[in-house]
């Protein structure tokens, strides 16, 4: 399986609670960070609800 890396790019002030607690789910602490996930239905889910402040990119690296 593939693996996704996810960047915290844009501030959630403003935004809905909901938004702020999908990217503390996601495990962004502080803005500039970035996340590696397995990709899967659950993270491509709420990366769909909070794609207005993160970016995505596909994981290269070693394959098992």
């Amino acid at each position: 399986m593939s693996k996704i890396r996810i960047t915290w790019i844009k501030s959630a002030i403003g935004y809905e609670e909901r938004q702020r607690k999908t990217l503390a789910t996601l495990g962004f602490h502080r803005l500039n960070q970035s996340v590696v996930f397995e990709d899967s239905n659950s993270v491509r889910g709420m990366i769909i609800k909070v794609r207005h402040l993160v970016r995505v990119e596909e994981e290269l690296g070693k394959t098992k």
